[in-house]
């Protein structure tokens, strides 16, 4: 948490002024008392009309200058909160952009999402609350009780047994709650990750027809989060009856030894409403500073957890950004070449290996074909090539050069890449594929959709290359948006181009049109299709057939049917009739 506070630099003048204000207005609410003291002891008590008009005045003008002050660290206060949220959430979204696949992995999406938002907006409430309140609230505190002692000291003695009592509830109940209130937001992620699922997977759910178990599922979640917040609501909330009960004992008290002292003509009635205001003021400011506990409790927990995604080690360390001459040379010299060298990899420390002893190298223009069962590593595999995975064992090479030394620019650079889940952005058919290359003239957009097969249902479409696309393409077919991110990936005219099953909405005809344009594209452009179709790869230059992480055969279509059993089985059972017509 106090790592976070860095954020709040920029704004240290704010972070002064905005106290001061306060305890300038604090220090004009101290003075009132003794003002109404006077009023009553020497206006009211010798019936001077005068008197009692100049204390009002004087009353209304430091209600007036309190008032200004108060404005005045309020801005300052605001000013700083906000600017400390928006330079933490910018420093929080640029790390979680340089987290690794598999640092994503790990968190999950709806745990960040509550970090950004709910997180960091309880943080900035919480730096509000404290620039206005920290200081001013124990200001008054102590102020009432030193100007209490300035008007009679056995009176004021009753604030010495008050406030070590009100402390001690306030503390107390604060060490109780900020747990409680570190869980509650952890439970939040749960219920928010459960929405989110929901909501993506809402067609799934309606086909079949489970609404009303997730209805449960999710009122259960919802009831078990109540129940935590009611919890730590209820510790909370104590804090006000029991702050209160102290207070006003103290105050039964203090009127008590008032009248009595009057009586013997020590104190006057001034001085007795001097000190029951001061032990109002106590009161007032004691449910404040309890207010402010309970944010800051909040903030605090939030803090601890945003903070926790900074310590993040993001996995993708670039490890010498810079090559020697030699490497350099290698690298211009090999375009397009791809090399594993006995390459192992895990997903999380301590987990199985996803790939064993994987050793291949594809030549510059080469397709390479990768086909596998479910589960066998294939995605896995491919994405090693633009490293955002490590190894564990071995080496990839680009170019002949290790993946990871280069910087991560630098690779990424040189390969298009098309996920298994086609991601287009909200904006226009445009701006998706310029996401490709910032630089593409509209002639050479028009290529990439032709060759991604693309370019008929664009050319139909209202407004054509800027017709509009909805988030995640949601005005688009499965076939359409896989396309589209195609096309995307080919605007890059990239040395390396790796479709992982992008191919899976399209029909055998458009798959093969697909495929017969990438083989015919200018440049020679090293190609990684992985599919689950057999008659996608059967024309590349070699196929790579794994099982379970490990290579189960290397070779051409006629060779693997000849030689490997599993290329065997996996075509056998797409091709099966047409192979006994």
């Amino acid at each position: 948490m106090k790592g976070l506070l860095v954020y709040l630099k920029d704004y240290k003048k704010e972070s002064i002024l905005g106290p001061l204000f306060k305890l300038l207005e604090a220090s004009f609410e101290l003075i009132v008392p003794l003002v109404v003291a006077s009023m009553i002891d020497v206006g009211i008590e010798n019936g001077d009309k005068g008197y009692v008009i100049r204390m009002c005045l004087l009353m209304a003008a430091l209600g007036l200058t309190g008032l200004i002050s108060s404005v005045t660290a309020q801005f300052f206060a605001a000013k700083a909160a906000v600017g400390f949220a928006t330079k933490l959430r910018h420093a929080l979204f640029a790390h979680i952009q340089s987290l690794s696949f598999s640092n994503m992995d790990q968190q999950g999406t709806s745990t960040l999402i509550t970090r950004m938002t709910s997180d960091i907006n309880q943080l900035q409430s919480g730096v509000n609350m404290v620039l206005r309140l920290f200081l001013r609230s124990p200001f008054i505190v102590f102020g009432a009780m030193i100007m209490a002692f300035t008007v009679d000291v056995k009176a004021a003695l009753i604030f010495m047994v008050v406030i070590p009592l009100l402390s001690i509830v306030v503390f107390g109940i604060l060490l109780i709650s900020i747990p409680m209130f570190g869980k509650v937001q952890n439970y939040l992620d749960q219920v928010l990750g459960t929405t989110r699922e929901n909501l993506t997977g809402v067609r799934v759910i309606r086909a079949f027809g489970n609404e009303q178990e997730e209805i449960d599922k999710f009122d259960e979640q919802t009831d078990t989060l109540k129940q935590m917040q009611m919890v730590a609501a209820k510790i909370s909330a104590l804090m006000n009856p029991v702050t209160y009960i102290i207070i006003n004992g103290g105050l039964m008290i203090l009127i008590y030894t008032g009248a009595v002292r009057v009586e013997m003509g020590i104190l006057t009635q001034g001085q007795v409403v001097a000190l029951v205001n001061y032990m109002s003021q106590i009161l007032v400011e004691l449910v404040k500073l309890a207010n402010l506990i309970i944010t800051v409790t909040k903030a605090v927990a939030c803090g601890n957890r945003v903070a926790d995604v900074f310590q993040i080690q993001g996995g993708m360390a670039e490890y010498n950004q810079s090559f020697t001459e030699k490497e350099r040379i290698l690298a211009e010299g090999e375009k397009g070449t791809v090399t594993f060298e006995g390459v192992s990899m895990k997903y999380y420390e301590g987990g199985e290996e996803a790939l064993t002893d994987i050793t291949f190298h594809a030549a510059q223009g080469e397709t390479i074909g990768v086909i596998g069962g479910t589960g066998s590593g294939k995605t896995s595999l491919v994405h090693l090539i633009p490293r955002f995975y490590d190894v564990e064992k071995g080496s990839v090479k680009v170019d002949g050069v290790d993946v990871r030394d280069y910087a991560l620019t630098a690779l990424r650079d040189k390969i298009g890449i098309v996920m298994q889940k086609a991601v287009l952005f909200k904006g226009t058919i445009r701006e998706n594929l310029l996401w490709g290359n910032q630089n593409a003239s509209d002639e050479e957009l028009w290529q990439a959709l032709k060759m991604a097969q693309a370019e008929e249902f664009v050319v139909n479409k209202n407004g054509k290359l800027d017709a509009v696309v909805e988030q995640e393409g949601r005005n688009l077919s499965g076939g359409q948006k896989q396309r589209l991110s195609i096309a995307r990936a080919l605007v890059k005219k990239p040395e390396i181009l790796i479709l992982d099953d992008s191919a899976s909405a399209l029909d055998y005809a458009t798959d093969a049109k697909l495929r017969k344009a990438i083989k015919e594209m200018p440049g020679d452009t090293t190609v990684f299709i992985v599919s689950q179709r057999a008659s996608s790869l059967m024309h590349a230059d070699r196929i790579i057939v794994l099982d379970d992480g490990n290579i189960a055969g290397i070779g051409t279509h006629q060779q693997l049917l000849e030689s490997c059993e599993i290329y065997q089985e996996i075509y056998y059972s797409q091709f099966e009739k047409r192979d006994q017509a």
